[in-house]
C-alpha cells in the first residue's frame, strides 16, 4: 500500500513538472526589448488603440486584422500586441521623463488585446526611414500569448515603400506570416490589413 502511494505521488510529480516545463517553455529565441510589452501600466487593454500624435503627424493610417492560433484558422483571444515606431523624421521620439524601454522605443507605441474573434486594430501615422538611410519604413511588433513568453514577429512593412527590399517582399519564413501591407485610401485615412498566425516560423514553438 505504501509502495503504491509512493508511485502515485511520483507519477503526479513528473506529470505536473512536465506541464510546468511546457507552460514555461521559451519560444522565439532572443528578443531584446520584448519585455516592453509589459509597460502598459494600469491601462486597460482593448482591441483598438490609438498611438500618440495620430492626429498631429502627417499620413494617418489604420492597420487591423485577425490573430489566429497556430492552425491558421482558429481566432486567438487574449493575445497582447505591442507596437512601436519612428515618427515622420525617422526617429523614435522620447520625452525628458521617459522611463524603461520608452527611452529607446520612443513614445509612439501602443498596446492591444484581442477579443474572442482575434481582432486587433490601431491608428497611427506612417513612419519614416531612419535619418540619412535607405532602411525600409517599418513598425515593430511583439506578441504575448496567455500561456507563452513574449516574442517578436515580422515587422509591418509597406508595399509601396521605395526602400523595401526583395528579401522582405519574398521572405520564405516570415515570423507570424508576412508583414508586408498594402495601404488603400479610405476617406482621410490610408488603411491596411494584416492577419497574424501565432507560432508560424517561430523557433521552439
Amino acid at each position: 500500500m505504501r509502495q503504491l502511494f509512493f508511485i502515485t505521488i511520483l507519477s503526479l510529480f513528473y506529470t505536473c513538472n512536465g506541464e510546468s516545463q511546457n507552460r514555461n517553455k521559451i519560444v522565439g529565441g532572443p528578443c531584446q526589448g520584448c519585455e516592453a510589452i509589459y509597460e502598459y501600466g494600469d491601462k486597460v487593454l482593448k482591441v483598438v488603440d490609438t498611438l500618440p500624435k495620430f492626429n498631429v503627424l502627417p499620413n494617418p493610417i489604420k492597420i487591423s486584422g485577425t490573430v489566429y492560433k497556430v492552425d491558421g484558422k482558429t481566432p486567438a483571444s487574449d493575445v497582447i500586441l505591442y507596437v512601436y515606431q519612428t515618427d515622420d523624421k525617422g526617429i523614435y521620439p522620447s520625452k525628458a521623463n521617459s522611463k524603461g524601454w520608452e527611452k529607446r522605443h520612443g513614445y509612439l507605441r501602443g498596446w492591444m488585446k484581442t477579443d474572442a474573434s482575434g481582432a486587433y486594430e490601431f491608428y497611427t501615422s506612417r513612419p519614416a526611414s531612419y535619418p540619412n538611410s535607405t532602411a525600409p519604413q517599418h513598425i515593430h511588433i511583439t506578441v504575448k500569448e496567455p500561456d507563452k513568453n513574449e516574442y517578436y514577429i515580422e515587422d509591418f512593412y509597406f508595399q509601396d515603400d521605395p526602400h523595401i527590399t526583395k528579401n522582405i517582399l519574398n521572405r520564405k519564413l516570415p515570423r507570424g506570416g508576412s508583414g508586408v501591407i498594402l495601404l488603400v485610401k479610405d476617406g482621410n485615412l490610408q488603411v491596411a490589413k494584416r492577419d497574424i498566425v501565432l507560432g508560424l516560423n517561430i523557433p521552439n514553438y
